[in-house]
């Protein structure tokens, strides 16, 4: 039986949505069909990409820059981008850097963004943050001082943006996750209240858009969560690539090339 794919991503500047299934890339309704009417990868040859998040986007890379050979760029989606970047674009030379800290919060990055971030120069700047904003309300309820809230969240990450934009070619912004298929959960509901901060703020500061929530949903009509991870949080080489192709999609990468 076909299973209808969803969009996973959508370039909110207003270029066609296309869904991605594990079967290849499905157009959205209304978009153009493959290899009709699109545009390529946004990233110019030789960028500089800086990816920074939480232990999500860690994945155990190198101190003080996730940059270069061997693990520096961690065993997670960041590392999958680079891998599918440079086998697939080998002629762009684009540069990926690993720039997230496990446990980090929205507050977090914004303490460490000047040094971690805008002092790399990078050409593009992708955020995934809200795992520890949210998990810390629900495995530390009585820590309140460790719990970063929607409003704070978004304005937080809002600033960010702001600070960014001006200094950067693009930005992608990637919603948090929890693998937990019943919305109804109480850790998947407010996980869901963060994502619709991403995407506001992505709508309305025009970047990228990475619904990584979605891919997960697919996959867990068929898996149950903890063949991914116990915790629903950190993800493994699976979850990983679901993150890693959701990423590439969204910011033009043509699997046919």
């Amino acid at each position: 039986m076909t299973m209808t794919r969803r969009s996973a991503f959508r370039f909110v500047a207003g270029a066609p949505a296309l869904a991605a299934g594990f079967g290849g890339l499905v157009p959205a309704q209304g978009a153009a069909k493959s290899g009709e009417g699109r545009k390529g990868l946004k990233l110019a040859a030789r960028s500089k990409l800086v990816m920074v998040g939480d232990s999500i986007t860690d994945a155990g890379r190198a101190r003080p820059v996730g940059e270069g050979r061997g693990d520096a760029l961690g065993k997670g989606y960041v590392m999958m981008v680079e891998a599918l970047l440079g086998a697939v674009y080998p002629d762009q030379w684009i540069r990926t850097v690993n720039q997230g800290i496990s446990g980090n919060t929205v507050r977090d990055l914004k303490a460490r963004w000047q040094t971690d971030v805008l002092d790399l120069a990078p050409d593009w700047v992708s955020v995934m943050i809200g795992a520890n904003d949210v998990w810390r309300q629900f495995d530390s309820p009585r820590q309140t001082e460790s719990h970063v809230l929607p409003e704070e969240y978004e304005k937080t990450l809002e600033e960010l943006v702001l600070t960014t934009l001006p200094k950067v070619k693009g930005m992608v912004l990637i919603t948090p996750f929890y693998m937990e298929p019943n919305r109804s959960d109480a850790m998947r509901a407010t996980m869901d209240r963060y994502g619709a901060a991403v995407r506001r703020l992505a709508e309305k500061h025009r970047t990228l858009f990475v619904d990584s929530q979605a891919p997960f949903d697919e996959v867990l009509k068929t898996h149950y969560p903890a063949s991914l991870n116990w915790d629903r949080v950190h993800p493994d080489y699976v979850g990983s690539m679901v993150l890693a192709r959701a990423f590439v999609d969204a910011i033009g990468f043509d699997w046919t090339r």
